[in-house]
């Protein structure tokens, strides 16, 4: 081992984490203890700086795959380098077993599928509120980008936004905070820490970063489950720069 672990984030405008990603490899590496810095990357320098480190893109098959050079990669202490969060979730818990993210447990396959189902209904009240916290080369490039998968520019998105969403939201987030109470709570296994309660911390933390309009707030309120496992994982949301 030769180096210091290095985390490749998006920033926000404040110089903190917020990206769901990378807020799950950010979330282990501090439960972990594993000691490590970021390294901040805007939107646009994503691709051209992870193909320089020899990164191949991402397996179009992959789980939720979306583009194909994205935030997070890692440089681990012997200089290799990895992408995306969920490989990088199983090289760590190879390299630094203990503690454990029970792995092999299905429900981080279950939580890690879910979080479409999650985020969809309120995607009009969420994601056109990402540009408020970024830097201005990295707004513009998700206005752009974003705009080509909705087929609509972002304001317009935002003004889509209704009540009916929040009502579609209702079923989802009930079906998640059941399998928090299967095991009695306050993680998905009970009092063992998985990956995925990272996984759906993540998204938590993303809509408090977001939280214009109380949106962290409102999506709280889905189930009584939601600030119970949000206030266990606090510890592992510490460091965030």
């Amino acid at each position: 081992m030769s180096s210091q672990v290095v985390l490749y984030d998006l920033p926000s405008k404040q110089g903190t984490a917020w990206s769901l990603n990378p807020w799950k490899t950010r979330m282990i590496l501090n439960y972990k203890g594993i000691d490590y810095k970021t390294e901040w990357v805007e939107y646009p320098d994503l691709a051209p700086t992870f193909k320089s480190f020899g990164l191949p893109p991402t397996d179009k098959n992959a789980p939720g795959y979306f583009t194909d050079y994205s935030s997070p990669a890692i440089k681990y202490e012997d200089e290799k380098y990895e992408m995306d969060s969920w490989p990088i979730a199983r090289s760590l818990e190879t390299r630094y077993p203990e503690p454990s993210l029970q792995l092999d447990d299905p429900i981080n396959v279950k939580i890690r599928d879910y979080i479409e189902k999650l985020m969809g209904p309120i995607v009009p009240h969420a994601i056109p509120k990402v540009v408020y916290l970024l830097n201005e080369r990295s707004a513009t490039y998700f206005n752009e980008t974003r705009e080509k998968i909705f087929g609509a520019p972002l304001s317009e998105i935002e003004k889509s936004a209704n009540e009916e969403h929040w009502e579609q939201a209702k079923a989802p987030a009930k079906a998640v905070g059941d399998m928090l109470r299967e095991h009695e709570g306050p993680f998905f296994l009970g009092e063992k820490v998985s990956y995925a309660d990272f996984i759906f911390v993540s998204l938590l933390q993303m809509m408090k970063r977001i939280n214009k309009e109380g949106l962290f707030d409102r999506y709280m309120a889905l189930d009584p489950a939601f600030p119970k496992i949000f206030d266990a994982c606090k510890p592992w949301l510490e460091k965030e720069t």
